[in-house]
């Protein structure tokens, strides 16, 4: 078969583009550093651009921006670990106590309101949590040492994660116009109006998700925390702040922030009485985000279908780990973006419409 050189040329890039599709799947757990880098590069130059447009030299201003963001992520862990601290202790000293609210108030209340027939060993569960809490030291040094003795995968993970990653945001956001200026160069002109018109609705999708998002998480911050306050908490500002922190990550935040607050609630309040403030307080939160919130915030052009969103938290996860998760609904929008136009392409192409 006699190709022309326009199709030699076509099937020569298709190869190259093919053969790094393939690189990058291969790489995945070396490339995840780098993806993160690149994320968050993305997010904080908009800082670094009005710093440097204020006449701050281009250096101080993303070490400046560096600085503020490892600020809000130690503060974040420093209300986290806290929290966890503290519930494993609470658990280890009330939960017989619990178990025994659990089958003698709880479970009966639940079986008369719902007219259900739950039974539970309270014995066998307080044996098996004090089992699991004692050994909790040594399974937590062996899955650690498993782990590193895993191979060069888990090691540079952990090395990219924690010191590859700051260096690579640092020269992607000094020269992010060098690059970005490169990148548009390799665009063949004839595509650049097309292709350069999609990347400022992307870029415009992404800023309103991130301004959104950073307004729903305040917003859901102060209100879990006023929430569990007025429940009678005594966590009520860690677990309410984390709560609207984690609600980035969709569903998972979520129902990670009220299983805290939920065994919280029940240690300290009472079985019944921590599960009735607890579905409350959260439930007013969850109608609150989806129907108020997130629409006006954040806006319904990002808005994903619930299985895409699922979808989308299992597949980049599945390719990057957590960084995946992190970033999975702005990225989803993306592609959601790219789909629509695709979508569009084919509706009005001359194959659809004279086929």
């Amino acid at each position: 078969m006699n190709l022309t050189p326009a199709q030699r040329q076509a099937l020569l890039w298709a190869s190259v583009a093919a053969l790094l599709v393939w690189a990058l799947a291969a790489l995945g757990p070396v490339l995840t550093p780098f993806v993160a880098a690149a994320v968050l590069s993305y997010a904080l130059e908009p800082g670094v651009r009005w710093l440097a447009a204020h006449r701050v030299p281009r250096v101080l201003a993303v070490l400046a921006v560096m600085l503020v963001a490892l600020v809000a992520i130690v503060a974040i862990l420093l209300i986290l670990l806290p929290i966890v601290q503290n519930e494993i202790a609470q658990v280890r000293v009330r939960f017989p106590a619990l178990v025994d609210a659990i089958t003698q108030q709880l479970l009966p209340w639940l079986n008369r309101t719902f007219r259900l027939e739950l039974r539970l060993d309270a014995s066998a569960i307080r044996n098996w949590v004090a089992q699991h809490l004692a050994d909790s030291g040594q399974d937590f040094a062996a899955m650690l040492f498993d782990y590193v003795r895993s191979g060069w995968s888990a090691a540079i993970q952990v090395i990219g994660l924690v010191f590859l990653v700051p260096v690579v945001m640092f020269f992607l956001l000094l020269d992010w116009p060098a690059f970005t200026g490169r990148a548009a160069e390799l665009v063949p002109p004839r595509w650049r109006a097309s292709a350069f018109d999609l990347l400022d609705e992307i870029d415009a999708l992404l800023g309103q998700y991130l301004r959104g998002q950073m307004m729903v998480m305040i917003a859901l911050s102060a209100y879990y925390s006023v929430g569990l306050l007025l429940a009678g908490y005594d966590l009520w500002l860690p677990i309410g702040v984390l709560t609207g922190l984690l609600v980035v990550v969709p569903y998972l935040g979520f129902a990670l922030g009220a299983v805290f607050a939920l065994i919280s609630g029940m240690l300290q309040l009472g079985a019944l009485h921590g599960l009735v403030a607890t579905l409350i307080v959260y439930g007013i939160g969850q109608w609150v985000e989806s129907f108020v919130l997130t629409p006006r915030l954040v806006g319904e052009r990002i808005g994903l279908h619930p299985v895409a969103v699922i979808l989308a938290l299992l597949a980049f996860g599945a390719l990057f780990g957590f960084v995946g998760v992190l970033i999975a609904l702005p990225l989803s929008a993306v592609v959601a973006v790219g789909l629509k136009r695709l979508r569009r392409a084919w509706l009005g192409s001359d194959f659809y419409r004279n086929g």
